[in-house]
């Protein structure tokens, strides 16, 4: 008795529908996947996604209600497997990196969607790394730094990323969020995003352990934050 294949299981959440569609029917033609749902914004994909328990979810970053970013994590604390690949106009190292921080298997150029995007899915449903070729390298290349654990699942490195390190600097000098977006020029929000999972990354719960680190990692001294402190203690 031949064995059923299953499909694969794929959700496409996109704002516009030519793109969308254009997507089902590249996707269906070149991989003979099942679409198990089509999502116009944030909030759908993430309803959709609950209920329709897809293996890979197309995601756009630029969507009204919840953008891509702020759905994917909403979609991994209920599917915590699924794979994400998201899209982009915008051709950036920092755009990369907040896709991988974000929990994505793959970024793929919108551009490039003809070339690139069947090509992301295939790989990231056998859980394998995606490499593309332009601004995509720079997640790629984070991807590649990922490690298979026992179980598994793949795991990244306890390696922080630039804009990390320069969070983790700035909180070990005491400065608050609020200094800190200042100081880089980037909003609270993602210094907040950032801080955050610099921490769950390398295992840090208190500001004594950040500091402690940052101290290791030489992103910082004893002296300048004793002299930092004095100087603090004068105004």
């Amino acid at each position: 008795m031949r064995r059923r294949v299953q499909r694969l299981r794929i959700l496409v959440a996109d704002d516009h529908e030519l793109v969308r569609r254009g997507i089902c029917g590249l996707l269906f033609a070149k991989m003979h996947c099942r679409i198990v749902g089509e999502a116009r914004d944030g909030s759908e994909a993430v309803s959709q996604a609950q209920s329709s328990h897809p293996d890979v979810i197309i995601l756009d970053i630029d969507m009204p209600n919840l953008n891509g970013l702020e759905a994917a994590p909403c979609i991994r604390a209920v599917l915590p497997n699924v794979k994400i690949v998201f899209l982009t106009i915008h051709e950036s190292a920092e755009m990369a990196a907040r896709v991988r921080d974000a929990g994505a298997a793959a970024l793929v150029l919108k551009s490039e969607l003809a070339e690139q995007l069947v090509k992301a899915v295939r790989h990231v449903s056998q859980n394998r790394p995606f490499s593309a070729p332009t601004s995509s390298e720079v997640f790629a290349s984070d991807l590649s730094s990922a490690a298979e654990s026992e179980d598994g699942r793949t795991t990244l490195h306890a390696q922080p990323t630039h804009r990390e390190s320069e969070i983790i600097r700035l909180v070990s000098k005491g400065k608050a969020n609020k200094e800190i977006a200042a100081t880089l020029g980037i909003s609270v929000r993602t210094v907040e995003m950032h801080r955050a999972h610099a921490m769950k990354k390398l295992g840090l719960h208190s500001l004594a352990e950040v500091v402690h680190y940052a101290i290791r990692a030489g992103l910082t001294t004893a002296k300048s934050l004793e002299s930092g402190d004095a100087r603090s203690t004068q105004t």
